[in-house]
């Protein structure tokens, strides 16, 4: 399968036929799948960015190599790394500091950091190092080259970290029950790109550029950083120790990258309403081709999904996080187990719960989908997705997305009300008299430059940011119900202005389904880690992610992925789900 709009697989898969004249089972609709509850179940798959970017790297055998390392025993110094691949080459000149606990945060406001980057678009001269050398500590009063595609920073995972340089001095490997409490040696703290700090915007980059893939530079960043790690233990190890070893190749591949997200994901969501649909899309366009597979008993889907799902409940049975609010790994293991009891007896008698069943996979999903937690049912559609490799690459070819709103000024309003209905039915459900529907407002820190929900009555001083996308659609309906069906939009946005925004995302996005959560941001219920779970876990594809007071989310990326020399020689691209080395 070709790249292709999502949106369009997703309205073909309802029409088009398998070989032996089934129709493929259509996808969920929106009204099951958009509830927040449900986002927040979904689990890292093939078509999440990091895991599309790891293929791509891997079948294009990029090179990634080290042309210096210079750092101190005190872990100051610098590193250049070149990324060559079919279409361009990169560099990442690399700043490490010396440790200092003060001023260091998961947050963007940071002030310390173990390690600053900075992804060059080409190769970088000894004058554009210097000058990044001098511009890139400045962060926000900072300036990017020109051909900037991400500045990156990081900082150490203090325990995990020194464990691991105090073990290699000694000439031995790191104790994997350290280690795997977190699964990192660094996490990222910050990847700016897309026209920050005068970065290269993605939509300046060439239709070849080996870049342009959603997240693509940041994902690259994020890897780097990962490598760096590795190459800064293994240095301070030698500065102890003229016999220390290095860290071996399982262990590098097990340990990813430390990434932690908060609430600027919620205006992530509300401002890029087709990269969510299109992601939606193209996920459950997936699943419903892998329920419509004509499996057999003994056949090799069967017998790859069971190894999956054995993969996946040693996965889960490993996980050492601690999980305050979200599902233990515990639990879900065990639901994955009763899962795989399923599809073994299906390969034993050919039979899904003591009955043929014309789709055996998707008989799987609807008997276990009541009895399972919604994150065990979105585990076993992520594996689903595993069977259907080239459809799955396809889509995830094709979340590239153009955002831009337009007004449709000629659309008559009874036409615009027919979208309103058809569309956002969902938000005239909502009950918004009440104090408790808008409990909360969305606003900026202007100290931390971060993205804060407080008390509407606590902050009246501040500007709502937030999408009330309930409320707006309430009010819009009722002004359209005053209006005349054949008066065109134009003249109504000039009488009522207050709408212009609203209309023009409503009409822009008048093609897709899969755009808006079904949610009320500003309520006293709604939880803001679903959201922020749906794109962390789900579009980017990071593992073991806990949560914070329900608004951070911290996670591994790349946990398990192949290391550089592996994606030269296109080696161990079925990386997801690690188990801990031996």
């Amino acid at each position: 399968m070709t790249a292709k709009s999502a949106t369009a697989a997703g309205r073909e898969v309802r029409s088009r036929t398998l070989a032996d004249g089934r129709p493929v089972i259509a996808i969920r609709p929106p009204e099951q799948v958009m509830k927040p509850e449900r986002l927040a179940a979904i689990q890292p798959s093939r078509i999440s960015v990091s895991r599309a970017f790891i293929a791509k790297a891997a079948a294009e055998r990029w090179n990634i190599s080290k042309l210096s390392f210079d750092v101190a025993e005190t872990a100051e110094g610098r590193a250049h790394y070149r990324i060559e691949t079919p279409t361009g080459v990169f560099d990442l000149p690399v700043f490490s500091f010396k440790y200092n606990p003060a001023g260091r945060t998961g947050r963007i406001i940071g002030r310390t950091w173990d390690m600053m980057a900075s992804l060059i678009d080409g190769k970088a001269s000894l004058e554009d190092i210097e000058q990044i050398s001098r511009e890139l500590p400045k962060l926000y009063t900072g300036r990017a080259l020109p051909q900037t595609l991400a500045w990156a920073r990081s900082n150490r995972s203090s325990r995990a970290f020194n464990h691991t340089v105090e073990s290699l001095a000694r000439g031995e490997q790191p104790d994997i029950s350290v280690v795997a409490e977190v699964c990192y040696l660094m996490r990222n703290t910050g990847l700016d790109g897309n026209g920050t700090f005068g970065t290269r915007s993605f939509r300046a980059l060439e239709p070849d550029h080996a870049l342009r893939g959603t997240l693509a530079a940041q994902m690259l960043g994020a890897y780097m950083m990962r490598q760096f790690a590795t190459d800064l233990v293994n240095a301070l190890a030698r500065h102890k120790s003229p016999k220390s070893a290095e860290l071996s190749p399982e262990i590098r591949r097990f340990l990813g990258v430390g990434n932690g997200s908060a609430l600027g994901l919620i205006f992530y969501a509300n401002n890029h309403p087709r990269m969510l649909d299109r992601f939606l899309v193209a996920r459950e366009t997936a699943i419903a081709h892998a329920k419509s597979l004509q499996v057999t008993p003994q056949g090799d889907d069967v017998k790859r999904l069971l190894a999956l799902l054995d993969r996946a409940i040693v996965f889960r049975r490993q996980d050492r996080m601690v999980y305050d609010a979200l599902v233990p790994s515990e639990k879900v293991a065990g639901e994955l187990v009763d899962v795989r009891a399923v599809l073994a007896e299906f390969a034993a008698t050919g039979k899904v719960a003591g009955a043929m069943a014309v789709y055996p996979l998707a008989a799987i999903c609807d008997h276990i989908e009541p009895k399972v937690l919604p994150e065990t049912t979105e585990t076993l559609h992520s594996l689903l997705i595993e069977l259907v490799p080239q459809i799955a690459d396809g889509l995830a070819d094709s979340l590239i997305v153009d955002e831009e709103i337009r007004t449709e000024p000629n659309m008559k309003l009874g036409r615009l009300r027919e979208l309103l209905h058809a569309d956002y039915s969902w938000c005239l459900k909502f009950d918004l008299s009440t104090e408790e529907s808008r409990r909360y407002i969305w606003y900026k820190s202007a100290t931390a430059e971060e993205p804060r929900r407080g008390p509407a009555d606590e902050v009246e001083w501040a500007h709502n940011l937030g999408l009330d996308l309930p409320r707006l659609i309430q009010e819009l309906e009722a002004a359209l119900a005053e209006s005349p069906a054949d008066q065109s939009t134009a003249i109504f946005l000039m009488r009522n202005p207050r709408f212009r925004t609203l209309v023009a995302r409503m009409q822009s996005l008048q093609d897709v389904r899969y755009h808006s959560p079904h949610m009320n941001i500003m309520a006293a219920d709604f939880v803001p880690i679903q959201i922020v779970r749906l794109l962390n876990i789900g579009l980017h594809g990071i593992d073991k992610t806990r949560d914070f007071l329900n608004r951070n989310l911290r996670g591994v990326l790349f946990h398990g992925a192949p290391l550089p020399e592996d994606l030269r020689e296109g080696k161990h691209t079925d990386w997801f789900y690690p188990a801990e080395p031996a």
